[in-house]
């Protein structure tokens, strides 16, 4: 049995592992401040280009979106989302258990425009409705799609202009920005976001993620909230070390490429058995159509995730590739749905 079914079923990068045994019996600080962690934080800062930004590393991406969220607002104040956003769907209600009300708006490729957001705040119109004040993104997005720097830099401004935060979830944004199509930098993520954070545990390492706040205004503090949500890890360095050990040279965008090229390989093989998708995804997500015959015989020897129901007799599945995915794996899998589709 070979799993398709998420980025986070390995453990981590060897890279990774070898720097944790090696630092193991070093004593240093706790909670994040340790040399370690000081270190990741100013790779992270000199990649984004962004030296005033505040940088904290938190365990996972469900935590890191609550303490954010929750802390950026006030309590009548809410966040917009796509209907298909991770806060909305599959947070367990996280958001709104810190009392933030989530906004969701239809999308058909995952992605929120300006267009969205205009409607969001027309129907929120005074004190007997939540307030929205933040716009929620994903790159990539739920769905495996991604942003263009200019729906980016159009969203910043949307936001800017109506005094709205934007904040943007970046489990997967290694995998987004080593798209093919894609053309931003991280950088330009601190130039057009008020705070974004950098995926680790989808992107090899065993966990963490780099929340980046760049609005100054929203800086103050933050670690008082970290810890009242239960996020600031008594033993920070093991954060900070996988986030050397992804930055300090270009380990990060390596592993998320061949996430990438994995899915794309696949992708194309089964579009050219004549198979279809739900949408086309330059990332590591795919989305294609199977028949619930074939589904079942693939399931014998691959897991993967039911995503929807597509007609009476298809269904949609969803395929995640990641830093360790097999090309043989992705061989064998199209062979084995060649063989099946005659």
């Amino acid at each position: 049995m070979y799993s398709f079914k998420n980025d986070y079923s390995e453990g981590a990068h060897i890279n990774i592992l070898n720097a944790l045994v090696e630092t193991n019996l070093e004593q240093t600080l706790g909670y994040s401040e340790d040399s370690y962690t000081e270190r990741a934080v100013e790779l992270i800062k000199q990649k984004v280009q962004c030296e005033k930004a505040a940088v904290h590393i938190l365990p996972g991406g469900t935590q890191t979106n609550l303490t954010a969220i929750s802390a950026f607002l006030r309590p009548y104040e809410a966040a917009i989302a796509v209907h298909t956003g991770h806060i909305y769907v599959h947070e367990t209600g996280a958001i709104e258990a810190t009392g933030h009300k989530v906004i969701a708006m239809p999308s058909e490729d995952g992605k929120m425009t300006t267009k969205l957001i205009e409607e969001a705040l027309e129907i929120h119109t005074d004190e007997h409705m939540v307030k929205p004040k933040l716009v929620y993104i994903s790159n990539s997005t739920e769905i495996g799609t991604i942003y263009k720097k200019a729906e980016l830099e159009a969203l910043y401004n949307c936001c800017q202009n109506h005094k709205l935060l934007l904040y943007i979830d970046g489990a997967r944004l290694g995998s987004a920005l080593c798209a093919e199509e894609n053309d931003m930098t991280l950088a330009d993520l601190a130039k057009y976001s008020d705070a974004f954070y950098i995926g680790g545990t989808k992107n090899g390492a065993l966990m963490g993620e780099a929340l980046v706040i760049v609005n100054e205004a929203l800086q103050e503090d933050f670690r008082f909230n970290i810890k009242q949500r239960g996020a600031l890890l008594a033993k920070g360095r093991l954060l900070g070390i996988q986030f050397v050990e992804l930055f300090k040279e270009d380990l990060f965008f390596e592993v998320a490429t061949h996430a990438n090229q994995m899915a794309q390989k696949l992708q194309r093989g089964i579009e050219s058995l004549g198979y279809s998708f739900m949408i086309q995804s330059p990332t590591n997500q795919i989305f294609p159509i199977f028949s619930n015959e074939i589904i079942a015989e693939l399931s014998k020897k691959y897991d993967y995730t039911v995503w929807e129901k597509y007609d009476e007799d298809h269904t949609i599945l969803r395929l995640v590739t990641c830093w360790a995915t097999k090309e043989e794996a992705v061989d064998a899998f199209l062979e084995d749905l060649a063989k099946l589709s005659k």
